[in-house]
């Protein structure tokens, strides 16, 4: 009997033991020491280099735990990592920021190949810009291997440089059918990435995708995760997508590989911004209901709901035909776009077959027809859906129009009022999931607001060095006031911050250069000039100076860079001095000139061509230009290059508004011999411009489907566009002699 009641008390929770440790010489020897149901506790402060490896076999009723001595209070940095491997495994409450992985993982759910870890939960971690400084070097957040793993409460945001953000590994037989469960985690903000290698989760690869994983996906929010196309990339069967909020993100959930996927009960809001997708469908068995859409504007691939073309005996890493797939009882509201058949070209030819597209309610309170047919959807049966007043529906065959008024539920979603509706949409039930039920309480999610203007102002007077003081001493978001009269700069104006340069009256300063830049933008910095003129006439007699240019190294953060009511004069000095300069593996949000002026320039003004790999990347995303004048300008106004066939951007966009072009082009050295030359942009848009006695218009169209309009613009004295590889829409166009 004593024996029986050693026994017990030797199991009890009361042995467990709590070990705080200091340093990562104790951590090495605790680890050796512990027991089912100890707990390991990391003493608070920074951490640096630390790669973490947490191995032991807990139990189910008492797990071997690592934790911080206080949540939030243990920030791993510089090169750190974890890896975890064994049975029962817990982490909690640590923080990676600082640094990056010096693996490809900065939490991998094993050791190494053959050492992985079930049963195991990481909760409670926060991982925060965490990114490698060269932004085009992959790596992953966090991979999930073995079985049976939970992924929870976590918080990740700002994932900058290529690589998924989360992915489920399935290249052992020990990590398939593994019956993982991801939930409840906060995915922030990921800027777009500017190439493929920019999606937040992917479960799979192409290579597995035949095989299931069992994986559930579910009570996760996802703000302004814009990294790509895809959100999210399913790439195995058996998943399911329950109960996630997709806020404001570029791109689609997408069914890209891998059979037998649920997706019910997310909730998509888009509010009007580019790019905001729903569901992307492909493959065989998929069904898709109760899912709520409203305000997304994507198209194409990313549109609110895609039901795709495949590849007749496909490859397993192309794309394989919609069969005996169900889509029912969603609901879509005031969305740009919803097509079927989508992707149909001569390889992507085989139409979804034996699939039910039913009880589904479509709204736009104008009316507007949505639905775009590729090809042939007589393998759809279309059953009891509903339009909102919509005359010139595609489908008329299970397809209702009438005037349907809508009503907010207690969640907040908007409803059919006519009781007459119901079972039409999502069910009046639906819980939408706040953004304060995931990640942690301890660590703060991201406010989204502008870039500039947000800081203190600093007004300057005329005069040698005071611009190299003032942007030194500024801090981010800060206004520096110029006030009329000449300013000298003799050295770089490195610009690391967001920053706004401004004149302080209509009269506009005068900014001269005495080196072969004048502003350099470097990672995190962004720059607004207003009211300003530019003059190249001090600077260096040499080839190749510019008045901007980026950093020369790589820069995870993207940039903006505004000009607007300004001129700029004699970049002439010497050849090929362009406006703005950019490196390889630098990108810009966004780029815009507005209301300016610029004459005497031997180089470019804008030259975005230094993504040259053709592998999809390119240097800037969104760029327009409006109501300025260009004279005498030696090579191209812009160049913007995006070579390769890639289909995972929705960039480049251009847009060109009533500008005045004179004698652009005309230098010796313009090999492009082109005013303007865009290649494999995605959206242009070049409307009331004027050129006059200019080298011409050149469009190459690549991958995708791009939309390029041509309208209301004349060309005197300049050959008409030239189009290659496809056709542009052209609209009241004058070539004139």
């Amino acid at each position: 009997m004593v024996a029986l009641l050693l026994g017990a008390l030797l199991l009890s929770p009361a042995w467990a033991k709590t070990i705080e440790v200091k340093t990562q010489a104790e951590y090495g020897q605790a680890m050796k020491k512990l027991q089912p149901g100890d707990t390991l506790q990391l003493a608070n402060g920074v951490w640096n280099d630390f790669e973490i490896v947490f191995a032991g076999k807990g139990t189910a009723d008492r797990p071997i735990t690592l934790t911080a001595e206080v949540k939030g209070k243990v920030i791993l940095s510089g090169r750190s990592n974890l890896r975890l491997a064994g049975e029962h495994l817990v982490v909690s409450g640590l923080v990676f920021k600082n640094g990056h992985t010096p693996t490809s993982e900065v939490i991998a759910f094993r050791r190494n190949a053959e050492s992985l870890a079930y049963h195991s939960r990481v909760t409670e971690v926060v991982i925060d810009s965490y990114n490698n400084p060269e932004r085009t070097e992959t790596d992953f957040w966090v991979m999930l291997y073995g079985r049976n793993n939970r992924f929870d409460h976590n918080h990740l945001q700002g994932k900058k440089n290529n690589g998924v953000t989360m992915a489920v590994g399935l290249d052992s037989e020990a990590s398939r059918e593994n019956h993982h469960r991801i939930d409840h985690n906060y995915f922030g903000p990921r800027p777009v990435l500017g190439s493929n290698g920019g999606e937040t989760l992917r479960l799979g690869t192409s290579e597995f995708s035949l095989t299931n994983s069992l994986t559930t996906v579910e009570d996760n929010y996802f703000e302004r995760c814009d990294g790509e196309v895809e959100i999210i990339s399913n790439k195995s069967g058996g998943n399911v997508f329950r109960g996630n909020v997709f806020f404001e993100s570029r791109g689609t959930l997408t069914l890209r590989h891998g059979n037998d996927t649920l997706v019910e009960n997310n909730v998509f809001i888009g509010n009007g911004v580019d790019h905001t997708g729903g569901i992307r469908v492909i493959n065989k068995r998929q069904t898709v209901r109760n899912n709520y859409m409203q305000g997304l504007a994507g198209y194409r691939f990313g549109s609110a709901l895609t039901i795709m073309n495949g590849v007749p005996d496909s490859p397993i890493n192309r794309y394989h035909q919609v069969e005996n797939s169900l889509i029912e009882n969603n609901t879509i509201i005031d969305s740009s776009h919803i097509e079927l058949a989508a992707g149909s070209d001569a390889e992507r030819s085989a139409v979804p077959l034996s699939t039910q597209f039913r009880n589904n309610l479509v709204y736009n309170a104008d009316g507007k027809n949505i639905i775009t047919v590729y090809d042939d959807v007589s393998g759809i049966t279309f059953e009891n859906n509903v339009l909102n007043g919509v005359a010139d529906s595609p489908l008329n065959q299970g397809f209702s129009s009438q005037a349907v008024e809508l009503e907010k539920s207690a969640s907040g979603l908007s409803l059919p009022a006519d009781p007459g509706l119901e079972g039409v949409g999502v069910r009046p039930d639906l819980k939408v999931l706040d953004r304060t039920e995931t990640g942690v309480s301890w660590y703060p999610k991201p406010n989204h607001g502008p870039r500039f203007d947000g800081g203190k102002t600093t007004k300057l007077e005329p005069g040698e060095e005071v611009l190299e003081e003032a942007v030194a001493n500024a801090a981010a978001g800060d206004i520096l006031v110029l006030a009329p009269g000449n300013y000298i700069s003799t050295k770089l104006l490195v610009i690391d911050k967001p920053l706004t340069i401004r004149a302080a009256s209509a009269e506009k300063p005068v900014l001269e250069f005495e080196r072969n830049a004048l502003f350099e933008i470097a990672d995190g910095g962004s720059l607004k000039l207003q009211g300003l003129a530019f003059s190249g006439s001090k600077s260096p007699d040499a080839p190749g100076n510019t008045l901007i240019r980026t950093s020369r190294y790589s820069m995870l953060n993207a940039y903006e860079l505004v000009l607007e009511n300004c001129e700029v004069r004699d970049l002439a000095i010497n050849h090929s001095f362009n406006f703005l300069s950019v490196a390889k593996s630098t990108f810009a949000d966004r780029i815009e000139i507005r209301d300016s002026h610029f004459a005497n320039i031997t180089g470019a003004v804008l030259e975005l061509d230094k993504e040259d790999d053709d592998l999809g990347l390119y240097n800037a995303e969104y760029i327009n230009i409006s109501n300025s004048v260009f004279e005498d300008i030696g090579e191209a106004v812009i160049t913007l290059y995006r070579g390769g066939t890639d289909e995972s951007t929705f960039g480049p966009h251009f847009e060109f508004r009533d500008n005045r072009l004179v004698r652009v082009g005309n230098d010796k050295r313009n090999k492009s011999a082109s005013s303007v030359n865009l290649l494999g942009v995605q959206v242009a848009n070049l409307q009331a411009n004027h050129w006059d006695s200019s080298q011409p218009v050149k469009i190459t169209l690549t991958v995708g489907d791009p939309v390029t309009t041509l309208q209301d613009n004349v060309f005197k004295a300049t050959t008409a566009p030239e189009v290659a590889n496809g056709s542009v829409t052209s609209i009241n166009n004058v070539v004139q002699p």
